[in-house]
């Protein structure tokens, strides 16, 4: 494949766009780029601590012109599988207040005293009371569902536990792993091309994480564009058994190459 066969992105944000508060060089041009472009792209992030609104607004902060409809969080993807594929309308869910505010505006019910299922997520606000109560739950067999298996979050001043981290802590206490929703996970790629109203087949997946956006691109028969601003470093490739379509430094060198091509 080469870079010009590609017709609309998918952009991982955390490690790829920015780094916490603070936008990677070049990220605002890019987007601009494919604006003028007309290129089709969407925002596909395994965040879920905060929703499309918050995640455009923070954006906008940046120079980033977008608009909520720009951005699907694994989150949203989420809800939308609780209330899609699933009749489980009570939940116990691990997440800051916005997660909750997300599922509960997509008609689901956080009732701890009889869950019907527990979600977990990226959550800033945990407490070992919350851990707890999903380890007792989980315990008992009730279904167990996660946004998204990312162990670390990038921030300006280093990796934080993620949702994949809390996940292993249960793993541990409760001997159980839940299924994921977001990235890798090819259903949250289909969500998203359904979205964005795009084939697969000229779409590519930019991200920074090897486990997470290229595994999901390849899952998802999508191009697999890697970025090196984020988790992933240079020699982590070496081991890697299926490499990327293409690899670049950021988002400026991949600029660079859809603008010449």
């Amino acid at each position: 494949m080469l870079i010009s066969d590609i017709h609309a992105l998918l952009l991982d944000m955390d490690g790829t766009v920015y780094l916490g508060p603070d936008p990677i060089a070049g990220a605002k041009e890019f987007i601009e780029y494919l604006q003028k472009a007309d290129i089709p792209f969407l925002f596909l992030t395994n965040n879920p601590s905060a929703d499309a609104s918050c995640y455009s607004a923070k954006l906008k902060s940046m120079g980033i012109d977008v608009t909520p409809n720009h951005v699907l969080t694994a989150g949203a993807a989420t809800a939308a599988y609780l209330m899609e594929k699933t009749t489980w309308r009570n939940i116990y869910a691990l997440g800051t207040p916005c997660f909750e505010k997300e599922l509960q505006r997509a008609g689901l019910a956080l009732n701890s005293k009889e869950p019907e299922a527990v979600v977990i997520s990226f959550d800033k606000t945990l407490t070992y009371e919350k851990l707890e109560r999903a380890c007792l739950l989980l315990r008992e067999g009730l279904p167990y569902i996660a946004t998204n298996p990312d162990k670390v979050c990038p921030t300006e001043y280093g990796y934080i536990p993620d949702c994949g981290a809390i996940a292993a802590l249960l793993e541990s206490a409760a001997d159980r792993s839940p299924r994921y929703i977001g990235k890798p996970s090819p259903d949250f790629a289909q969500m998203a091309l359904l979205k964005l109203n795009v084939e697969g087949t000229h779409t590519a997946m930019v991200g920074d994480r090897l486990y997470t956006d290229m595994e999901m691109a390849q899952q998802a028969g999508l191009a697999s564009i890697l970025v090196l601003s984020g988790e992933t470093e240079k020699n982590d490739l070496v081991t890697v058994p299926q490499q990327p379509d293409f690899v670049f430094e950021s988002v400026v060198e991949l600029h660079a190459a859809m603008a010449a091509s």
